[in-house]
């Protein structure tokens, strides 16, 4: 494709902008902006009027259904597809599309996880339209991005916490805002995910009953090389990977995903993609069509795309950095130095707010990034630890450190602006460095949350920044608000904001040993498994403040708990059945293969000549006759701790027992399975190994 094309391809499969301007009457095209931009409900002529224009636009693109397409809490999309066909007489059709279907949609809930919102036979669930999030098409099919809820109007999604975690915050920035003059209209989160993956042969992947059931490779001895030579970052794309990457990208661009970046990553058949920054809630759209078209295009090519975190041990897993900055309507960063006092001043008011924030509410960070996955990967050396900090970089943290002590900033060689007030100092534009060890670290006009997995919907993660934000500046605006020197209460803010929360801010290497025993000095939170995150999100602070800013229910908030604890339960148990499936069917057979073969060849040479030393062959069937009877004795083990989990009672209590004893147990047993692959022979071995998974592709 030539670049010539890029921009003619770019959007062409989207109802976006462009479109409707083309396609609707004026007073139409009015009214929708108004309530993509102001949240004005639409009436029922003027959403006839889109939906027409829309099921025309489709149609020409070759369209003959529509779907609502929305995210609820499974962790993927979901779509319900109706044709537009509507019967006439003479047994004839057309094709018709109403404000009404456009508008609101009713799907069967009764097998989405509800988390107790309601019963198996209470069905009937609702998918509202998200006109913020523009409608596109996707083989063959209108996909109309919607909110779903159930009939009672509790949130089952993902999406509709998000937006309502949105408009808290740009409630709160507004209020911000109007203290210092600033003009705008709206505030806005911009959310940039850079999505890591591998790629690997599909013949393979579907030689493997671990990755087809669970994402991961549950056993495999590390390969004589991995990537310990760092030659596979950054450098030359592999044609086969070329090919897919092109294609993916196309596809991307139809959808008018802006994808941007994309290499190779640290591990043998890593690689990633990362976008050009957009609105959260368009991002969170873009993000999980991305996942899926990525999965499917890898297909096209002979290929599998992994997005487990953990796919393979002994080299890094795959994270998604979330990057995530404060805008104005007006293109204002809210999160960038300006080049007047008063700007700077609404800088460092947002910067501590968010320190402030990231320090209060450390459990829901960590929480909103849990899952039987991610445990595998934080901390393992090559993701941040389960323990929360922010990389503010130097110049940043010796700036504050001055406004807290009210002693003069003297950096030399800096470019300065003056923040205008007498106790706040002058201070260098970005000269931040980027702290690659640190799990939520500012890199000049944002923060890069780096503990996200891969698999895992940036929704979740999204809302929690949004609504810790808008519960700060709440309370910020509020002092202010009631202030009587305006100038004084700022500079006081500012000032016990950092002294109040600096714990929470670390410049220094986050993998290291010795950060986890400051850290633990500090007081901050180490919940190292997801059994020991998802319960903070039911304590009663966190409720409070969710409903405070109506962006969750007490009764919504249980629910999501529940929901993410069975399924952490869910995920180690089907692993827990693989591991010992693939131990009786195929690992022992094996073994048992080889060893039989070897026990003929020491038959053989003795009977051909009693001289002739069988000293190998009796080593190594000592050997593996040995490792396989622990094998088996630790597969008995697991089975028996497995046929233990309690999973109709108290899923906290079930959670900590996958946990340990399961996991613990499944860590035993693949040890002593991954050892005896190291004395099999390679033609008895069942699975594609290690070294072919990861260096297969070319």
């Amino acid at each position: 494709m030539s670049s010539v094309r890029v921009p003619e391809l770019f959007g062409s499969m989207v109802f976006n902008e462009t479109v409707m301007k083309e396609r609707l009457p004026k007073d139409t095209y009015k009214a929708l902006r108004k309530t993509r931009e102001q949240g004005k409900p639409l009436e029922p002529q003027v959403a006839n009027v889109v939906a027409n224009a829309m099921k025309e636009w489709a149609l020409e693109k070759g369209a003959t259904h529509f779907t609502h397409w929305f995210q609820p809490m499974t962790g993927i999309t979901a779509e319900k597809h109706d044709s537009f066909i509507c019967p006439v007489e003479n047994g004839r059709v057309v094709m018709e599309f109403s404000g009404k279907e456009l508008i609101k949609g009713e799907p069967d809930a009764s097998s989405f996880p509800s988390g107790g919102l309601r019963a198996t036979f209470e069905a009937r669930g609702y998918t509202a339209w998200d006109p913020t999030s523009d409608a596109f098409i996707k083989d063959g099919t209108l996909c109309i991005p919607t909110a779903f809820c159930s009939y009672g109007g509790e949130a089952l999604d993902k999406k509709t916490p998000l937006l309502r975690s949105m408009d808290a915050l740009n409630k709160q920035a507004m209020r911000i805002l109007k203290l210092f003059g600033t003009a705008a209209g709206r505030v806005n989160t911009t959310v940039g995910p850079e999505q890591e993956y591998f790629l690997i042969d599909e013949a393979m992947y579907k030689q493997r009953k671990d990755l087809v059931y669970t994402g991961r490779t549950l056993f495999g001895a590390k390969p004589p090389k991995g990537q310990e030579l760092e030659d596979h970052y950054f450098g030359v794309i592999k044609p086969r990977v070329s090919a897919y990457m092109k294609d993916l990208d196309e596809e991307l661009w139809k959808l008018g995903i802006l994808a941007k970046t994309k290499h190779n990553e640290v591990a043998p058949a890593q690689h990633e993609l990362a976008p050009i920054f957009t609105t959260g809630n368009v991002a969170t759209d873009d993000n999980q069509l991305t996942m899926e078209i990525m999965k499917k295009v890898a297909s096209r090519h002979g290929l599998t795309c992994l997005l487990h975190e953990k796919p393979f041990a002994g080299v890094n897993g795959s994270g998604k950095h979330n990057n995530w900055s404060i805008s104005t309507d007006t293109g204002v960063n809210l999160l960038e130095p300006g080049d007047s006092p008063r700007e700077n001043a609404q800088f460092l008011l947002f910067l501590v707010a968010i320190i402030e924030a990231v320090d209060e509410h450390q459990d829901l960070l960590r929480l909103s990034v849990a899952s039987a996955g991610n445990d595998h990967r934080l901390g393992a050396n090559e993701a941040p630890p389960a323990i929360i900090s922010i990389f503010l970089g130097d110049e940043l943290t010796g700036i504050l450190e001055s406004i807290e002590h009210k002693s003069d900033y003297d950096q030399k060689d800096q470019a300065e602006m003056n923040i205008g007030v007498d106790v706040l100092p002058h201070f260098p534009k970005d000269a931040t460095d980027r702290n690659r060890t640190s799990p939520f670290a500012f890199t000049g006009n944002k923060f890069e949350f780096r503990m996200l997995g891969s698999t895992v919907s940036i929704a979740c993660p999204n809302m929690m920044l949004n609504t810790i934000m808008a519960d700060t500046l709440s309370k910020y605006a509020e002092k202010l608000e009631k202030a009587e020197d305006f100038n004084r209460e700022l500079n006081h803010i500012i000032r016990h904001a950092y002294r109040d929360h600096k714990r929470i801010v670390f410049n220094g290497n986050n993998y290291s040993d010795e950060w986890v025993a400051e850290a633990e000095q500090r007081g901050l939170l180490n919940l190292k498994s997801t059994a020991d995150a998802l319960p903070y999100y039911t304590h009663g602070e966190n409720i409070a403040m969710f409903e405070k800013h109506g962006v969750l229910t007490g009764t919504e908030i249980r629910s999501r708990c529940e929901i993410q604890l069975e399924n952490y339960c869910k995920q180690i148990h089907i692993e827990a059945l693989t591991m010992i499936d693939m131990i009786k069917k195929d690992i022992l057979p094996a073994a048992c293969s080889y060893m039989k073969d070897v026990s003929k060849e020491a038959i053989n040479k003795k009977q051909l000549c009693a001289e002739i030393s069988c000293e190998l062959e009796e080593t190594l069937l000592k050997k593996l006759s040995g490792l396989s009877a622990s094998l088996y004795k630790e597969m008995e083990q697991l089975e028996s701790v497995v046929a233990g989990a309690d999973e109709s009672g108290d899923v906290e209590a079930a959670a900590r027992y996958y946990r340990n004893p399961v996991l613990m147990q499944m860590e035993k047993t693949r040890a002593i399975a991954d050892e005896i692959e190291g004395y099999v022979g390679e033609k008895y071995w069942p699975y594609p190994t290690y070294g072919d998974l990861l260096f297969s592709v070319r």
